[in-house]
């Protein structure tokens, strides 16, 4: 006993000096400068050439005469983070497969010269953007422009942003306080007409942990990649030069805050407020709203409508599509009940929609006979597994059943056959759910969401519209899984059971990888511009003259054609009126893309640059167009009253019309007698698809079906591990498509 009892107290005095030797070295690391900090970056220094740019410019133009042939649609992508961006530091190290720092130079030249777009943004997390990055953010910036050429006909736009990043649960007493992501553009770029910092709403991961334990954590990432040990240096020593970065009092002016603090302002009312002291023209841009590794169940875009929680003269766009999935519909998406004693309980399948808790319990019902346990226990577990999963919240709650891969569970949780959905999805969240959605005062007044809808990347690589063409599904997208080291260390999600877990044995962890198969390339934002200066771009954005693709560049217009006086009422508009309103559309495909890059731009980039930023394909349009397959019009009839149930209001698609196969323009004309007759405002806007062709993670599932369209078997893309293939970017079949902004039709006083 007491050899055995020496034996314990060796082992004890061993694990304490490790523990002891791994603080020191978190301390050590904490408080030492090993690494660099990295700076933005060289942007190359030759713009485009001006005739390729006005043949681009040409092509954007309106495909037939109409009375404003000055106007040019202009592409571009206002949501780019580069790796001075945390999340995006974190997922460039080696640990999760990634190629290295990608600072604001490589937006502006991926803009510039591999997506050759109009105009882009830097829209970095500002909760964790010290001052010395956003500082470096803005000179960047004003060196992107300083390149783009003349100003009245630049070859490039950059606009100065950041994200401003809120997720919570639901609060006590059933308040909601998820507001969720937005990215707030800027219309100027100098200094003296910039906030000095940006405004985060607040660092949901700091729990007052010790900078010496973060730093120990940080050595312990490092461990498994020691010849490779540099860029968790510094990563190290960039996240010491955060820490040491003193929050902004509170209640204080924004013009008298420190100018090297970190500010926030944890609710969209505080952010407006800041901005408002500020007096700088901007805009806020929601995103990823339906995302719910973000968004908890049952957020809805209403809460958004109380006081002070909205800006109409701020928030005029709404990003529908993003290389994180797809935010435009509304669907009855029941994943819970609550009983008489306030539990949740769960939900049946219903309208195609499979509950995470209902697979949970086919799941534990399969094993259940695979082990040959009696039909009573088998119940049992059913029914525990059910609940256990309707009560869990998280990124975990998958792990209520052991050992599952991200096939087992199938389509659950996902938007019933949607387009390129975001994960997890939450349909009160999505676009349609916003603009059908009121909130009514005990005055009889209304706050309501009337915002344009675009596209955008979300790109945490510096690579600013990447949709051009659907390849590199890791490099263009955001998918991202632990290298073959750290997938050996970390194993599988344990061993199978048919016995449930209760939430609160629940282990941290993700459940599955599951969610790297519905990270797509990237959408776009299409602005119908007088003209490609700053100010021309930025007015037809805050007029909402846009639309969003879903990465292609598709050509569309749609207009009301008989607005009062005899205009004609772009999309965007606001409009009252007294008689049946007619309406025009018109789109054109987007130009087949031919293989690399033109000389052009390989004139202006290093071989080196070009294959690390580029990939060796840039957007190189040929003389082709694709072909436009249908336009749906989607109708709209926003509440009336609270008691109004928002489905019935959404008519998706409302109406139908196929384009003509032969034509290079699809023109579809359309009216809504219907309308005179409601005495009520509709909203109206279109979608434009184009034929088929091969998407990344076009089937996020690549699911074998039955008859009736649900998903059977299941063969998701993996991102890591060893079912991992780096040659397969999980093409699938699509629908490209573009999104018109809404047209918003009152009856007239």
């Amino acid at each position: 006993m007491r050899r055995i009892l020496r034996l314990f107290a060796r082992i004890c005095g061993a694990v304490f000096l490790l523990l002891v030797l791994v603080l020191l070295v978190g301390w050590v690391l904490s408080e030492g400068y090993w690494g660099a900090l990295h700076e933005r970056g060289e942007v190359a220094t030759r713009p485009l050439p001006a005739a390729e740019v006005a043949e681009r410019s040409a092509r954007q133009a309106p495909v037939s005469p109409e009375t404003d042939g000055a106007e040019q649609i202009l592409f571009g992508d206002l949501h780019v983070h580069t790796t001075f961006s945390a999340d995006a530091f974190l997922f460039s190290l080696p640990m999760f497969q990634g190629e290295g720092v990608h600072p604001p130079a490589d937006a502006c030249d991926f803009a510039r010269f591999c997506a050759q777009l109009d105009f882009f943004s830097l829209n970095d997390h500002a909760e964790f953007l010290t001052p010395r990055q956003w500082q470096e953010t803005k000179e960047s910036i004003r060196e992107c422009n300083a390149v783009a050429g003349e100003e009245t006909d630049p070859d490039l736009v950059a606009f100065l942003g950041w994200e401003w990043t809120q997720a919570s649960n639901p609060a006590a007493e059933g308040k909601q306080t998820h507001y969720g992501h937005k990215n707030v553009i800027l219309l100027e770029t100098a200094e003296e007409n910039v906030p000095i910092r940006p405004i985060g709403a607040g660092n949901p991961f700091d729990l007052g942990v010790p900078g010496p334990v973060w730093a120990a954590v940080r050595a312990g990432m490092a461990l498994p990649d020691l010849p490779e040990l540099a860029p968790y240096l510094d990563f190290n020593r960039w996240n010491r030069e955060y820490r040491r970065v003193e929050l902004c009092p509170e209640d204080v002016p924004v013009r008298d805050l420190p100018e090297d603090c970190l500010e926030q302002a944890p609710s969209p009312e505080l952010l407006f407020e800041k901005l408002d002291d500020w007096g700088f023209e901007s805009l806020v841009i929601p995103h990823g709203t339906t995302w719910g590794i973000h968004a908890p169940a049952g957020s809805s875009l209403a809460t958004q409508l109380e006081p002070g929680q909205h800006d109409p003269k701020r928030q005029r766009l709404f990003e529908v599509y993003s290389g994180h999935g797809n935010s435009e519909r509304y669907h009855e998406m029941l994943e819970y009940t609550v009983d008489e004693e306030g539990e949740r309980q769960c939900a049946e399948p219903q309208d195609g929609y499979l509950p995470c808790c209902w697979r949970a319990g086919e799941i534990i019902a399969q094993r259940c006979a695979d082990e040959g346990l009696p039909e009573k226990e088998c119940d049992s577990r059913v029914r525990r597994a059910r609940q256990y999963m309707a009560q869990a919240q998280g990124m975990s709650r998958l792990l209520v059943v052991p050992g599952t891969q991200a096939e087992d569970w199938l389509e659950c949780g996902q938007l019933p056959q949607g387009f390129l959905p975001a994960y997890d999805y939450r349909p009160k969240m999505s676009a349609q759910y916003g603009l059908a959605a009121r909130r009514f005062s005990a005055d009889g007044s209304e706050s309501a969401f009337r915002y344009g809808l675009i596209g955008s990347s979300d790109n945490h690589k510096a690579r600013a519209g990447p949709g051009y063409k659907e390849i590199a599904r890791k490099a263009y997208g955001d998918a991202y899984f632990f290298n073959d080291r750290w997938y050996g260390l970390i194993g599988s999600e344990g061993q199978p059971s048919s016995q449930p877990v209760a939430p609160k044995d629940l282990p941290f962890g993700q459940g599955t990888d599951r969610n790297v198969s519905y990270y797509y390339t990237a959408g776009l934002v299409a602005a119908h511009s007088t003209g490609r200066e700053r100010e021309e771009i930025w007015d037809a954005l805050h007029a909402r003259r846009v639309y969003g693709t879903s990465g292609d560049r598709i050509l569309l217009w749609f207009d009301l054609e008989n607005a009062p006086g005899g205009a004609r009422a772009p999309m965007g508009s606001e409009v009252g009126m007294g008689e049946t309103p007619r309406f025009r559309v018109r789109a054109a495909g987007a130009f087949e893309q031919l293989p690399g890059c033109p000389s052009y731009v390989s004139e202006r980039l290093s071989p080196a640059r070009l294959a690390r930023l580029c990939l060796d394909e840039c957007y190189h349009a040929s003389d082709v167009r694709k072909r436009m397959d249908r336009i749906e019009v989607i109708r709209i009839r926003p509440q009336r009253s609270a008691q109004e149930a928002v489905g019935p209001l959404i008519e998706d698609p409302w109406r139908t019309f196929p384009c003509d196969p032969d034509s290079e323009v699809c023109v579809v004309e359309f009216e809504d007698p219907e309308f005179v007759e409601g005495e009520r405002e509709f909203v109206y806007y279109v979608r434009a698809l184009q034929e088929p062709s091969l998407a990344v993670n076009g089937d996020p599932m690549r699911c074998e079906r039955d008859a009736d369209g649900a998903c059977i078997e299941a063969r998701p893309c993996p991102a890591g591990g060893p079912d991992f293939d780096p040659e397969d970017d999980c093409l699938s079949p699509v629908q490209e498509r573009a999104w018109s902004s809404p047209i918003f039709v009152r009856p007239a006083l």
